[in-house]
């Protein structure tokens, strides 16, 4: 038996309610004993009067033999069951106090409380309090899966533990078999309120084979944050050799946290990255800052800064994302450390405005300063064209819809018409500061005015919106241009009609129940020609020619340039859409613009004469459950050439099996094509392998990506993983293109314990980015989180 427990405190004592159930679970009352005799229950029930309500919850005994003294003691055998609001205790024998409301408790003890679980020989409990001890216990933790052992735990109340020489761990338990992964400590404290454990003379072992050790170390029993030292990380790659770093996470507050990472880079020195997050009411951001004091191989010292906010104060909100790094290299040195999606292009963008939502509409005013770093390096070859900046951008547009009452004279064709319209007002100061062609740049202020008018018709079936708009500009340069003016504008109006038809119809496909539709639609445009050869350029670029941009009105973005073109775009999709599920089973659709007159405001600034715009045909299909395809063409009919084309198949038979293909191809510009899978290699699952089966399962995933036209690999990654059921090993190797004949190679190397932390480089991030349809191995089992030394 344990060793005698202190005195309890003075607490309020449970309701008692006796149980004696015989084997075969019948029941039947006997006669109340007289006050204070001892009682023998056999196949019997006593019930004690019902708690009231906000009482204490009923403490309710049962047993294949029971005795009982009421007000002051019970001794059960023959498998007992104390039942306490969230307690159940199970045990061969129980003696319970009712006075000092304390249980002991012998031969095969199992306690399950909150969702975890003790199990033991001999357990000491004051019940109401959750206070005492058990000797020799295993116990499972039902927050995250774990589970461990102890030659003592010591119970302190229903939320905090402690335990004598234990250990812990995610892995299955396995008769005469240790865990493959484990912390074992002099002492374990475990505070299930605030889901954290600590561990006194902590060791990590990994295979049985020690791989960290610590005086204290502390570690997470949920996903809750921590301050401690995190798993360190661990990288190889051919530009900075190995580079290793131990982050330290400060939970500041419930909304602040901070995270510091010293690292060394064998080739490179000593630095340090770390981030700062904020979410207070109406403001939330992060804060990167990354320093290496000075570089060895580069000469100099290499930084970045990171500003992510968003907020608002009072009606205002406001959006701030800012990236900015020391030199022009080091997107190629330091690439993990970059975030924008155009490592050579950093943005900082600083919006503000407010939105008002009126009776008649919606009033939106607005500020923005857009600046830009361009990392063009010293290889006049990879030299790009610097984006012009705002310094600054102010506007303010109006959106709103034409009241019924106005428009009850307004009826063509017999419906009902609605208008609605929107104005543009803004005004920008654009530059080039700080680039090479500053001097030749031809910056300036512009203000413009966009606007339209719509008058939509339409059914369930059908629509047609006639648009009328208009783009005005007018600009006040810094340098003259060709013919000497500094000062000019030009108004554009353009006249579009929208219309559509969807018909509907019941069909089969291979044999399947679908709904099919057919939905042809028109775009008619008219935009007079205006030269604008004398006009600066500051915002535009040309749209990609696809689905969406042929029923535009203008084939540039921006405001500066207004396509001239009369035509009408003639396009038709057909959707076949599975009756029993809804879901679009076969898509078809092609579409084709016809120039009524030759055009001359041209993305390449040639004239277009061809009365036919290029054939554009896209096909989707889900044919079957396992099976995805899709596939663009842009096909010239004079020359009889494809121009450009996208097709893409994957096949996906079951969990962790994904294998996709893709073909793309521009004509005079790229051919390539990818391969990109995740799949098992060797070995059983472990949702389909029982706890005591040996051995993991093997999986492969990656992605490969080579040009055709190049004859080369250019971004690819491939790596292995090993799954245990506790553990997933990761590892694998990505290639980075930095130039035309510079990559960058990445060695990646991850352990996961399940449950607890990831350790080393995070290859899982990089193979959910690159790898379509990738699934973590151990997405089904307890969500890992930080390990906290």
């Amino acid at each position: 038996m344990p060793r005698p427990l202190p005195q309890p405190r003075p607490a309020p004592l449970p309701t008692l309610i006796a149980l004696a159930l015989c084997a075969c679970g019948q029941a039947s009352a006997q006669q109340a004993p007289a006050e204070d005799a001892p009682l023998t229950l056999r196949g019997s029930r006593v019930l004690g009067a019902p708690a009231r309500p906000g009482d204490k919850p009923a403490l309710v005994i049962g047993a294949g033999k029971l005795s009982a003294q009421a007000d002051q003691r019970a001794e059960g055998s023959g498998g007992v069951d104390l039942r306490y609001g969230e307690l159940l205790l199970r045990a061969d024998k129980l003696d319970y106090s009712v006075v000092e409301d304390l249980a002991k408790a012998e031969g095969n003890v199992n306690i399950s409380h909150k969702g975890n679980v003790f199990t033991g020989p001999a357990l000491q409990l004051y019940v109401s309090r959750f206070e005492g001890e058990f000797l020799t216990p295993s116990f499972f933790l039902g927050a995250t899966g774990g589970s461990g052992k102890a030659k003592v735990i010591n119970f302190i109340d229903s939320e905090h533990l402690s335990a004598t020489q234990g250990t812990y761990t995610s892995c299955p338990a396995v008769e005469n078999q240790e865990p493959d992964w484990q912390i074992s400590a002099r002492r374990l404290r475990m505070d299930l309120a605030a889901n954290e454990g600590e561990a006194e003379g902590a060791v990590l072992r990994f295979l049985g084979v020690p791989i960290l050790a610590a005086p204290s170390m502390s570690f997470p029993l949920s996903s809750e944050r921590k301050s401690g030292w995190l798993p360190p990380n661990i990288f190889l790659d051919n530009r900075s050799g190995f580079e290793f770093g131990v982050p330290y996470y400060w939970n500041i507050a419930p909304q602040r946290d901070a995270t510091f990472t010293p690292f060394v880079m064998t080739k490179r020195g000593v630095g340090l990255d770390s981030e700062f997050r904020y979410l207070e009411p109406g403001h939330a951001g992060r804060i990167n800052v990354d320093l290496l004091p000075t570089d060895r191989v580069f000469g100099h010292s290499r930084w970045s800064l990171k500003l992510n906010n968003d907020g608002n104060f009072g009606d205002w909100r406001y959006r701030l994302r800012s990236e900015r790094v020391s030199d022009d290299d080091y997107w190629k040195d330091m690439s993990r450390r970059v975030e924008s999606q155009t490592p050579r292009l950093l943005a900082s963008d600083l919006n503000v405005n407010r939105q008002k939502e009126l009776s008649w509409g919606v009033i939106d005013t607005y500020a923005r300063l857009q600046h830009w770093q361009t990392l063009q390096g010293t290889d006049a070859l990879a030299q790009f064209d610097t984006p012009y900046q705002r310094s600054p951008q102010l506007g303010v547009r109006v959106t709103t819809a034409a009241d019924e009452a106005v428009l009850d004279s307004f009826r063509p064709w017999g419906r009902k018409a609605r208008l609605e319209g929107s104005l543009e007002l803004e005004y920008n100061r654009f530059d080039l500061p700080g680039s090479a062609l500053a001097a030749q740049a031809r910056g300036g202020q512009r203000v413009h005015a966009l606007g339209h008018i719509a008058a939509p018709l339409g059914g369930e079936a059908w629509w047609f919106i006639p648009r009328v708009s208009v783009n005005a500009a007018s600009y006040d340069l810094d340098r003259a241009q060709a013919d000497g003016r500094t000062r000019m504008s030009r108004v554009i109006p353009t006249l579009s009609i929208d219309h559509g038809w969807v018909f509907e119809r019941d069909a089969t496909l291979f044999g399947r129940e679908m709904r099919q539709s057919l939905e042809p639609r028109l775009f008619y445009v008219n935009t007079p020609f205006r030269d604008q050869s004398n006009l600066p350029n500051f915002d535009s670029a040309p749209k990609d020619f696809n689905f969406d941009s042929i029923y535009t009105d203008n084939q540039f973005s921006g405001v500066d340039r207004v396509s001239d073109l009369h035509a009408l775009s003639v396009g038709a999709t057909s959707r076949w859409v599975s009756a029993a599920q809804g879901e679009e089973v076969l898509r078809l659709g092609a579409v084709q613009r016809f120039l009524f007159r030759d055009q001359y405001v041209t993305p390449d600034g040639q004239p277009v004469t061809q009365r036919f715009s290029d054939l554009l045909l896209a096909a989707a299909a889900h044919l079957e459950e396992r099976w995805w395809a899709d596939g663009t063409l842009e096909f010239n009919p004079e020359s009889g050439r494809s121009v450009r084309s996208v097709l893409r198949a994957r096949y996906s038979p079951g969990p962790f099996k994904t294998l996709s293909v893709a073909y793309r191809y521009a004509r005079a510009q790229s051919e390539q094509v990818e391969l990109a899978w995740q799949w098992p290699i060797y070995g059983q699952p472990v949702t389909q392998r029982s706890q005591a089966s040996c051995g993991g399962a093997w999986y492969s995933a990656g992605r490969v990506q080579y040009s055709l036209r190049d004859k080369r690999l250019t971004d690819s990654v491939a790596g292995f993983e090993y799954d245990a059921g506790c553990w997933v090993m990761r590892f694998g190797l990505e290639r980075l293109s930095t130039g035309r004949a510079e990559t960058n190679t990445r060695l990646m190397l991850q352990l996961e314990l399940v449950g607890l932390s990831q350790l080393g480089s995070n290859a899982l991030k990089v193979l959910k980015d690159n790898v379509p349809g990738y699934r973590r191995l151990s997405s089904d089992r307890s969500p890992s989180s930080d390990f906290l030394p």
